[in-house]
């Protein structure tokens, strides 16, 4: 039986609540990468020590991946009980209410340990929002698309990702040149207040959807499966394998956006705040306009060679990229920050929502989704930590660095060369191992 198609409209409609949704909730998380590089060291953590400080602020970064996978298991389960709108519009206020109270936290100066303890209680929230956002706006995006627009469609998911980085940069940017005393007293709180405004705006943008055809359909013809993890394992385990080591990629967003602002603008290397979050912001600027345009690709020659030019590519640039960081000579930062994350990252980022989204049936797509990225958000998270270890007592092994994160490539590539290409499967066929019927073959061959 085929999927009815979308209301005309609708499939548009859903790319850009999923854009907005996902600049909204991202700006969110991504503040708290800008600010554990830069400010958390010092209003959180003991700055007497400030390379154990620095260490210690990244890790609260990492904290959020980690509590990822545990929002990935409970999201998922009633996102493919519930379906995917009520997930969407959840996460965005748990975000929106999570990232204004760290805006609200005492200081270590204020109220000691308690602070960062505090800190890391609102992180953890956050990541449990992120577990869902995603995979409901993905599944969102892919089950209203039409078969053959498939890639370019679920791509609006993480263009809003960069859209949402993109304006967590430009909002630190003037608030990293306050005078110091400022910066650490009030101005840092700012970009997180201003976060109120996704609670808001995510219930105005999301809670006009119209729940997917293909949810619908599978509701109203099969059911819903009890356990979706259950069905999930025992019917798609080798799927939600290529998933996790797939999504190791994000290692290299982490990395450029945490770890490479913390070393540009290190004693070592002296580049300024604001310099360094220009790079990132054009970068994310560029990748505004190659996410979409690499999944337009996808939907031409396949799922499979794009992902394997992010991922393989990604893992050369690193060297090129931290190299240029470590010879303090702006110019070719910037140029090469921009080719690494705005261009060739953004092969792998654009095509990943429909790439793992297409793996899955419909009963289990957003549990797929979740509980597979998660896990490997969670370690690309961590990276963050691990390559402040690896960058040595004085942080500026970027060499080190560099073969770390091109380490966490190569899973990635693997991945995607044992992955069945997908991206001529009508959406009904999706996650079966074989067409069921002859026409549902000629339609494959279609």
């Amino acid at each position: 039986m085929s999927v009815p198609a979308a209301p005309p409209g609708q499939p548009k409609k859903a790319a850009t609540a999923a854009w907005i949704g996902s600049a909204l909730e991202y700006y969110d998380f991504f503040i708290y990468g800008s600010a554990a590089a830069l400010i958390f060291p010092t209003v959180f953590f003991d700055e007497s020590d400030p390379a154990t400080a620095t260490l210690l602020s990244l890790a609260t970064f990492g904290v959020a991946y980690a509590a990822r996978p545990i929002g990935a298991l409970f999201l998922g389960h009633y996102g493919d009980r519930l379906g995917r709108k009520k997930i969407m519009v959840f996460t965005l206020i748990l975000m929106g209410l999570s990232t204004f109270l760290i805006g609200c936290l005492p200081t270590r100066d204020q109220v000691g340990t308690l602070a960062p303890v505090l800190l890391v209680i609102c992180r953890v929230l956050q990541g449990i929002s992120a577990a869902g956002e995603q995979a409901s706006a993905n599944s969102m995006t892919l089950e209203h698309a039409p078969s053959d627009r498939r890639g370019f469609f679920t791509s609006f998911t993480l263009s809003g990702t960069q859209g949402g980085q993109l304006l967590a940069t430009l909002v630190f940017i003037p608030i990293a040149a306050l005078p110091e005393d400022q910066l650490l007293s009030w101005g840092w709180r700012v970009p997180f207040w201003m976060s109120i405004a996704v609670a808001v705006a995510g219930y105005v943008i999301r809670r006009t959807l119209d729940e997917t055809p293909a949810f619908t359909q599978q509701t109203e013809s099969e059911g819903v499966a009890k356990l979706p993890l259950a069905v999930l394992l025992r019917e798609h385990w080798a799927d939600v394998l290529r998933v996790i080591a797939g999504a190791l990629v994000a290692s290299v967003s982490t990395i450029f956006t945490v770890w490479a602002l913390a070393y540009g603008t290190s004693e070592s290397v002296g580049l300024s705040r604001s310099s360094m979050l220009w790079v990132g912001a054009l970068a994310n600027l560029v990748a505004l306009a190659a996410i979409p345009l690499w999944a337009t690709l996808s939907d031409r020659i396949g799922r499979r060679p794009v992902f394997l030019i992010g991922a393989a590519g990604s893992a050369v640039m690193m060297f090129v990229y931290l190299w240029a960081i470590s010879t303090g000579a702006y110019p070719l930062v910037l140029v090469l920050g921009i080719v690494t994350f705005g261009v060739v990252y953004s092969a792998a980022n654009g095509v990943w929502p429909s790439f793992y989204g297409e793996m899955f049936s419909t009963r289990v797509r957003l549990s797929g989704m979740a509980v597979g990225t998660q896990i490997g958000f969670a370690v690309a998270g961590f990276a963050v930590t691990f390559a402040a270890q690896i960058a040595g007592p004085d942080g500026d092994d970027w060499f080190a660095v560099a073969l770390f994160t091109s380490a966490l490539c190569v899973p990635p590539v693997l991945a995607a060369l044992t992955a069945r290409e997908t991206h001529r499967i009508p959406t009904e066929l999706l996650g079966t191992r074989t067409p069921r019927t002859e026409s549902d073959r000629e339609r494959v061959a279609a």
